[in-house]
């Protein structure tokens, strides 16, 4: 039976949509069979990760158009954005299980269960671009939160630092303007869609949270002076308000780190 770290590699390889979903659940009801996790396992990297359909295309981030949400398409483009970042966060979750070796099976178990949550999340999106017309791969998109995931390939710390802890904590503060714009232009059943995902999410940076302090504890690091330094050592966006500050405590965010943002 393969293992665990192994079946998530087998996920970030998929270059099919569907098959990427299946395997994204199939790998979190794997932990519930026995599977083994394989956490002293040194996997190799194949290469050419992750796998990707041939749509969408990518472009850097500031040569997508902005587009009009009182028009359907405007509206399908801005779900099509939303759903490229949960398709991306299916990997990045599986990336973390298979790539890093000698963690606590928890850790392992913890991403697993984030990567078919994030599976679902694309789902919901992706079914309601469809009753719009449109589908994933429709529209351009970037990748930038995969470059992120390949500058901190080679440092676990880095990674939970800069993936779940910021750039999936800015999404918490873009999902109320977010909602509130589909909302206000008539989307309902997307607002309805986001509030689950942002309930989900708050315990995806809560999980980065938790890591980042238990590998700083590890490495007799300070987690607030550390932070700083991987920001700029791996040139991570700044963050900009406003933040949601209820979301990030509840996600795990200490008042210093929440008075660092203001002060960054």
């Amino acid at each position: 039976m393969p293992s665990l770290r192994e079946q998530a590699l087998r996920v970030v390889q998929c270059a099919e949509v569907d098959a990427k979903l299946d395997a994204a659940h199939a790998l979190a009801a794997a932990t519930a069979t026995g599977a083994p996790v394989g956490a002293e396992s040194v996997l190799t990297d194949p290469g050419g990760l992750p796998g990707r359909p041939p749509h969408p295309r990518l472009r850097p981030h500031r040569e997508l158009p902005q587009g009009s949400l009182a028009s359907v398409a405007g509206r399908a483009a801005l779900l099509h954005a939303l759903a490229h970042i949960e398709f991306n966060a299916i990997d990045l979750a599986c990336d973390v299980v298979w790539r890093f070796a000698a963690m606590p099976d928890a850790f392992y178990r913890d991403w697993i269960a984030i990567a078919a949550e994030e599976a679902t999340h694309f789902a919901l999106l992706r079914d309601h671009l469809r009753s719009l017309g449109y589908d994933y791969g429709a529209f351009d998109a970037h990748g930038a939160l995969w470059e992120m995931a390949e500058r901190t390939r080679d440092d676990l710390l880095a990674r939970i630092a800069l993936v779940p802890r910021t750039l999936e904590a800015r999404g918490l503060d873009a999902s109320p303007a977010v909602r509130a714009k589909l909302v206000g232009a008539g989307d309902v059943a997307a607002g309805a869609i986001l509030d689950v995902i942002l309930r989900d999410e708050i315990g995806h940076v809560a999980a980065g949270n938790r890591w980042y302090r238990w590998l700083c504890t590890q490495r007799d690091l300070d987690p607030l002076s550390t932070y700083a330094e991987l920001t700029v050592r791996y040139a991570a966006p700044r963050a900009r308000g406003p933040f949601n500050l209820e979301a990030r405590r509840a996600a795990g965010f200490s008042d210093e780190e929440l008075q660092a943002l203001h002060a960054g």
